[in-house]
């Protein structure tokens, strides 16, 4: 999701950080199996959002489309589909490898764990 956004965000105004990265869960109280059961967001006011209400939130800050996108997760019928839909995405990550899906950490220099 890291380089969906960095590809996306031309505002700057998400800072997508691999959980993966030396110190970023201590830094943002992040347990190692939250990290691993969802992506978060984390703003600054320190407000916690995982899972699909995250990634709705990153794509409300991207605008435009996403935004309008974004706002579909306010109708609870469909934030409810969503948040099934990402458990199911989230437990199964590893077999979208093959349609170029690979986390950040697996770049060269990045400073993974």
């Amino acid at each position: 999701m890291a380089r969906w956004v960095r590809r996306r965000d031309r505002a700057g105004r998400v800072l997508p950080i691999a959980n993966q990265k030396r110190g970023v869960l201590a830094r943002y109280g992040v347990t190692r199996q939250e990290a691993d059961r969802a992506a978060w967001i984390i703003d600054l006011d320190g407000r916690r959002l995982e899972g699909a209400a995250a990634a709705n939130r990153v794509m409300s800050e991207i605008g435009g489309g996403w935004g309008v996108v974004a706002r579909a997760y306010g109708v609870r019928p469909v934030a409810l589909v969503e948040e099934a839909v990402y458990r199911w995405f989230a437990r199964n990550r590893t077999r979208f490898h093959r349609f170029g899906v690979r986390p950040d950490c697996e770049e060269a220099g990045s400073d993974c764990e």
